[in-house]
C-alpha cells in the first residue's frame, strides 16, 4: 500500500516537471523595474524612455500648476500628479516653448507663471485672460504723486486757560474786616476791591513810613551828606515795603498826603475774569498761606483734543484747528494749535493737543465737549488708492497690471492715510497701473492668499518657483 502512494507522487511530480517544460517558454517573466533611481543630494527623477516620460507634474485641482519635481501643491498641499510626453509625435524645443507659453496664457482662467525675471528673482506674476478681466470687473488706475490732503477729526474739552489764572493771598497775617465779592463765579474787572484786611502789621509799617516822611524833611536838610542821605533811604525803604506787601501805590500817595495810618486796606483784583474759588469772610484770620480767591480770565478758551498714537507724528504747532459744540449749533470757531503733551495717556492709548480759541463773548464755557477738526498742511506724495490695497495680516499687497493680462502680487508698504488715498513709501513707483476693482475676486480664485501665508516677513515674494524650491528641500 505504502508503495503504490509514493508511485502516485512521482507520478504527480513527472506531470508538473513536463507541462513547465512545455508551457514554461510562453509565461511571461516579470522583471522589477525602479520607478526612481536615486541621485545626487537625494533628488529622484523617473527612468523611462525619450517617449512617454514625465512632462511636468501637476496639481489635479490646480492644473495651472506645472513643476519639474514631484511633491505638494503649493497652493492646496495635495500631492502632484505626473504628465507624461505626447508620444505620437516629437516636437522641436521652440515648438515646445511656444505650446508651453500658450498653455499658460489662453483660456478664461487665471495660471501661475513660474519663470524666472531678469534679474534672476523668482516671478510673482500670473495670468488673468483679457475676457476674464472684462468678466469680473476688473479696473486699473496709474498710481502718480498727488496732493495728500489730511484732516483729522476728533473729540475735546473747553478748559481754562492756565496762563491767566490768580491765586489771591495776603502778604500778611491780619483778620478780613470787609468782603467785597462775596459769591462765586462773579465777574471782576481789574482793580475792581476784593476784601479788606485789618493787619497789626500793616498799620505798623505805615506808621514807621509816616515817621520816615518826617525824618526826611527835617534831616535831608543837614549839612551832612551821611545824615540826610539816611533819612531818604529809610523813608523810601519803608516804602518799599509796603509795595512788597500789595499796598497799591495810590493807596501809598494817599497816605503820605493825608498823614493818617489806616486801620483796615483794601485788596484789589489784579485781573479782569470770573471769581471761580472764594474763601473768605468776614473777621475770617488769614495768613500768607491762605488763599482767599481765585480769578480766571476767560477771553482765551483752551480746548484739549485727544490724537491718537498713529496721528501725534502729522500733529505740529502752528496749525489750524476748529471746534463746534453742542450749546451753539451751526456756529464755528476758529483757533490754531499751540502745544501737543508729550506723553501718552495709559489707558486710552491718546496724547493731548492743546488748542487755543479767542473767547471774547465769554462763549465757550469751561467742560464744555468740543467736536475738532485739525487741518494738515498738503504735501505731494507718492500714493495708492485705498481700493487697491489687500491687506494679508502683517503685510499689504497690490496687483500690478503688466499688460497683456499679467497681473504681479506687489508688496507694498504703506505710510498715512489721507483721504481715499495711502502714501506709498515702498514698493510702487509712480506709473505703476494697480487694479482697483475686483481684486478680491483675483485674490480668491487664484489662490493668492494660500500662497501670501509663506511669505513670512522677508521682501522677496514666495512664487511657484519658490515653492518648488521648498518642497523638494523638505522632500530630503
Amino acid at each position: 500500500m505504502k508503495f503504490k502512494n509514493n508511485k502516485a507522487v512521482i507520478g504527480l511530480i513527472l506531470i508538473i516537471i513536463a507541462a513547465v517544460a512545455l508551457f514554461g517558454s510562453k509565461i511571461p517573466v516579470v522583471n522589477k523595474i525602479p520607478l526612481f533611481k536615486e541621485k545626487h543630494e537625494h533628488e529622484y527623477k523617473p527612468v523611462m524612455d525619450e517617449e512617454g516620460a514625465i512632462e511636468y507634474w501637476t496639481c489635479a485641482m490646480h492644473p495651472s500648476v506645472r513643476l519639474d519635481e514631484p511633491g505638494q501643491c503649493p497652493i492646496c498641499g495635495m500631492d502632484l500628479t505626473s504628465v507624461e510626453k505626447p508620444i505620437k509625435h516629437k516636437s522641436s524645443d521652440s515648438d515646445n516653448a511656444s505650446s508651453q507659453n500658450m498653455h499658460d496664457h489662453s483660456g478664461h482662467g487665471i495660471g501661475m507663471i513660474p519663470n524666472k525675471q531678469d534679474d534672476g528673482q523668482a516671478s510673482s506674476e500670473f495670468m488673468v485672460s483679457p475676457q476674464r478681466q472684462q468678466m469680473i470687473g476688473v479696473k486699473t488706475q496709474t498710481i502718480s504723486v498727488r496732493p495728500m490732503n489730511r484732516t483729522i477729526r476728533t473729540v475735546g474739552k473747553v478748559e481754562l486757560d492756565e496762563t491767566k489764572i490768580e491765586h489771591i493771598h495776603t502778604k500778611v497775617s491780619g483778620w478780613i474786616d470787609k468782603v467785597f465779592v462775596d459769591f462765586t463765579w462773579k465777574h471782576v474787572k481789574k482793580g475792581d476791591p476784593l476784601f479788606s484786611i485789618y493787619s497789626p502789621e500793616l498799620v505798623s509799617t505805615q506808621q514807621e513810613y509816616l515817621l520816615a516822611l518826617k525824618s526826611e524833611n527835617v534831616l535831608g536838610k543837614s549839612e551832612f551828606s551821611e545824615i540826610s542821605g539816611g533819612a531818604k533811604s529809610l523813608a523810601e525803604a519803608t516804602r518799599r515795603r509796603l509795595k512788597l506787601w500789595d499796598i497799591t501805590e495810590p493807596q501809598i500817595r494817599e497816605l503820605e498826603r493825608t498823614g493818617r495810618v489806616k486801620k483796615s486796606l483794601v485788596i484789589y483784583s489784579p485781573i479782569t475774569g470770573h471769581v471761580s474759588f472764594k474763601n473768605a469772610f468776614e473777621n475770617m484770620y488769614v495768613e500768607p498761606k491762605t488763599r482767599i480767591f481765585t480769578i480766571a480770565d476767560h477771553s482765551v478758551a483752551w480746548v484739549n483734543a485727544e490724537i491718537y498714537e498713529d496721528e501725534i507724528s502729522l500733529v505740529k504747532p502752528g496749525q489750524h484747528a476748529s471746534i463746534t459744540v453742542t450749546a451753539l449749533p451751526g456756529e464755528t470757531f476758529h483757533g490754531q494749535l499751540t502745544f501737543i503733551w508729550p506723553h501718552l495717556m495709559k489707558k486710552t492709548r491718546t496724547s493731548k493737543a492743546r488748542l487755543e480759541f479767542p473767547n471774547p463773548d465769554l462763549k465757550l464755557l469751561p467742560e464744555m465737549f468740543a467736536d475738532v477738526t485739525i487741518e494738515i498742511p498738503s504735501e505731494d506724495k507718492l500714493s495708492v488708492p485705498t481700493s487697491a490695497v489687500l491687506r494679508t495680516g502683517k503685510q499689504n499687497i497690490v496687483f500690478v497690471d503688466k499688460g497683456d493680462g499679467v497681473l504681479q502680487i506687489r508688496k507694498v508698504k504703506l505710510g498715512h492715510k489721507a483721504e481715499q488715498y495711502y502714501e506709498v513709501l515702498k514698493g510702487l513707483k509712480e506709473g505703476d497701473s494697480v487694479v482697483t476693482s475686483a481684486n478680491f475676486l483675483i485674490d480668491s480664485e487664484s489662490k493668492v492668499r494660500a500662497a501670501v501665508a509663506t511669505w513670512g516677513d522677508d521682501d522677496q515674494l514666495e512664487t511657484t518657483e519658490n515653492l518648488k524650491l521648498h518642497n523638494h528641500e523638505s522632500m530630503k
